[in-house]
C-alpha cells in the first residue's frame, strides 16, 4: 500500500479521528453501513478501517449476530477504533493489507471499503483479493472521494499548504480525490471478476463550527504532516491556521456550511 501508512502513529490518529471524522467521514460511514445492512450478509469484513469510524456505524446498523471484522494496515489507529466498543460486542481487529488479506477463500458475505482504495498501491490487486474472500453472490461496497471540484475542503487544503512551499508544494493532499473517474473503475472491477456494478454519486452537506479543529485535522490527522515536517522552515500551526482562514473565507465564516461529494461503488461476486 503507499505512503507507508503502517507508520501512520503517533497523534495522528487522534487527529484524524477528532478532526476530520465527525465532518467528513461519520455521514457517509451511516450511510454506507444502511446499504450493506439492507442485504443482511452474516459475515462482514472491512478493510482501510482506519479509527472505526465506519466499523461502529456497521456495528450499529448490523444484528449482533452478525461477524465483523475490521483490518486496517496501521496498528495504532485499529487501538483507537477499539475504544469505541464494548467488550460484549462482536467485532474482532487484525492488521492486515488489503492487498493481500489473511483470510481463506469464501470467507465473507460482504466486504466494506470507505475512502481506502484511493490509497492503494495496486488497486486491480485488492479488488481480486477482495473477490478471492466473499462468498459466490458476496457484495464489495467501497467509496472514493470525487474530485476537488466537488470537495472544496480538500482544494483548499491542498492549495494553502501548497502555497508554503511554492518550490516543492506536497502532493498528499491531491491523493484522495484523484481516484474519481467511474468508467475505469468499473472496468477495473470487472476484469478482477465483479459484476452487478451499481454506481451512486452522494451529495452531502456539513455544518462546520469550529474550522481550527477541522484544519487541524486535515494538517494534523493525514500524511501530509510528514511531508510538511520533511520540508521544514514553516510550523505546522501557521500552516492550521492559513487553512482554517481560507475555510472561513470560503464557507461564510462559523459555523460555516459546505458541501461533499463522495461516489459508492457496489459490486458482485456471482
Amino acid at each position: 500500500m503507499s505512503g507507508n501508512l503502517a507508520d501512520f502513529g503517533g497523534n495522528r490518529p487522534q487527529n484524524y479521528d477528532s478532526g476530520l471524522g465527525p465532518i467528513i467521514f461519520a455521514g457517509y460511514a451511516a450511510d454506507i453501513a444502511q446499504r450493506i445492512a439492507s442485504h443482511a450478509p452474516s459475515r462482514v469484513l472491512e478493510t482501510a478501517s482506519g479509527t472505526g469510524i465506519v466499523t461502529r456505524a456497521l456495528r450499529d446498523a448490523l444484528p449482533a449476530r452478525t461477524e465483523l471484522t475490521a483490518t486496517d494496515l496501521n496498528v495504532d489507529m485499529l487501538e483507537v477504533a477499539r475504544t469505541k466498543f464494548r467488550s460484549n460486542e462482536q467485532v474482532a481487529f487484525q492488521p492486515a493489507d488489503a492487498t493481500a488479506l489473511p483470510f481463506p477463500d469464501a470467507s465473507f458475505d460482504a466486504v466494506i471499503c470507505q475512502f481506502g482504495v484511493m490509497l492503494f498501491a495496486d488497486k486491480d490487486k485488492s479488488y481480486r483479493e477482495v473477490r478471492r474472500v466473499l462468498a459466490p453472490g458476496g457484495r464489495y461496497m467501497f467509496s472514493v472521494w470525487d474530485a476537488h471540484r466537488y470537495n472544496p475542503f480538500g482544494r483548499i487544503a491542498h492549495e494553502v499548504i501548497g502555497s508554503f512551499f511554492p518550490a516543492d508544494p506536497p502532493k498528499f493532499c491531491e491523493l484522495p480525490f484523484s481516484y474519481n473517474l467511474i468508467d475505469p473503475i468499473k472496468e477495473s472491477l470487472i476484469a478482477a471478476g465483479l459484476d452487478g456494478i451499481e454506481i451512486s454519486v452522494v451529495r452531502q452537506h456539513r455544518s462546520v463550527v469550529d474550522f481550527s479543529s477541522f484544519a487541524r485535522g486535515l494538517v494534523f490527522g493525514s500524511r501530509v504532516f510528514d511531508q510538511i515536517h520533511q520540508l521544514g522552515s514553516v510550523e505546522p500551526t501557521q500552516i492550521q491556521e492559513a487553512v482554517a482562514t481560507a475555510m472561513r473565507q470560503e464557507f461564510g465564516g462559523e459555523p460555516g456550511v459546505m458541501s461533499i461529494q463522495a461516489i459508492v461503488f457496489d459490486a458482485q461476486k456471482t
